[in-house]
């Protein structure tokens, strides 16, 4: 009866955000250990299904780092990275492709159909979903790219039919050149043009912590005004800075609210989602925050 009660009073609070979020978009970038470990994965993959079940149009978005190094040494190739960067030169980018927009992207397809649900996979160079172009570096990157543009179309008409889109991020130029793009950039970006409700990326750590060495210094929310200060002053530093800047630039392109959640911890997004207390650090504008 105890476990009866406890269940009564989860959905008792979470009723509010299922009545917020349904039929709106969510975005969910997803990789780190959620990506890695079989039994989180198989648990990401069945509460993105319950999300679709119960009426919010989720939208996956996901890289595959580990995957391509290990496809790279298999075929006796190094990876390399610059300033955190993977050097992508055209050997590179398709294994890049092949990696992302075959095994990976259609291996979570498969999951999510394996628990009931129905996916589709896609990749930015469907339908010209995701235009990029090569950055422009003094150390050469390669065929790394930056988003210029999202047409969602595909998207939403995925979306329309029913189906959970999992998008793998390599964009391609006008002239069809493939290109390798960070995964929280290109999130953010296709987040940004759906108008989401809300975006959230998955990572390693508990959140954004004010001392890196200890959990319990984790900042539960962020005015998107105090992440310049915060970098500067060295509170968010390393990985955590694309992250923290491809929820601003959501933010910036009209969304209410970004997250930054623990991807180790079970059903980390439906804390995220359906309770008061929520799960990792939260941006906002500041007068959202008011």
């Amino acid at each position: 009866m105890e476990n009866i009660l406890k269940k009564a009073a989860w959905l008792n609070e979470a009723m509010p955000y299922m009545q917020k979020y349904h039929n709106k978009t969510v975005v969910v970038k997803y990789g780190g250990s959620a990506m890695l470990n079989e039994e989180l994965k198989s648990s990401v993959m069945r509460d993105i299904t319950l999300l679709s079940a119960i009426g919010i149009n989720v939208v996956l978005v996901h890289g595959g780092g580990p995957e391509i190094n290990s496809m790279l040494a298999r075929l006796g190739k190094e990876a390399v990275f610059i300033d955190g960067l993977r050097y992508t030169d055209a050997e590179t980018a398709e294994v890049v492709a092949m990696v992302l927009a075959g095994k990976v992207n259609k291996g979570l397809v498969a999951l999510i159909h394996s628990n009931k649900g129905r996916a589709i996979g896609l990749c930015g160079v469907d339908a010209g979903m995701i235009t990029a172009e090569r950055i422009e570096r003094e150390t050469d990157l390669g065929f790394v790219g930056i988003v210029s543009e999202v047409d969602p179309a595909c998207i939403s008409m995925a979306i329309d039919r029913g189906y959970i889109p999992v998008v793998a991020t390599i964009g391609a130029d006008k002239s069809g050149q493939v290109y390798n793009i960070n995964a929280d950039t290109a999130a953010a970006a296709i987040a940004g043009a759906m108008q989401a409700e809300k975006f959230i990326t998955m990572t390693d750590v508990a959140g954004v912590l004010a001392d890196q060495s200890d959990e319990s210094s984790l900042i539960s929310e962020i005015k998107t005004e105090d992440v310049p200060e915060l970098i500067a002053r060295g509170v968010i530093a390393g990985g955590m800075i694309p992250k923290v800047e491809s929820c601003v630039t959501a933010i910036n392109e009209g969304l209410k609210e970004a997250a930054i959640i623990d991807g180790r911890i079970e059903h980390s997004i439906l804390i995220e989602l359906f309770s008061d207390r929520g799960n990792g650090t939260l941006l906002r504008k500041y007068h959202q925050l008011k």
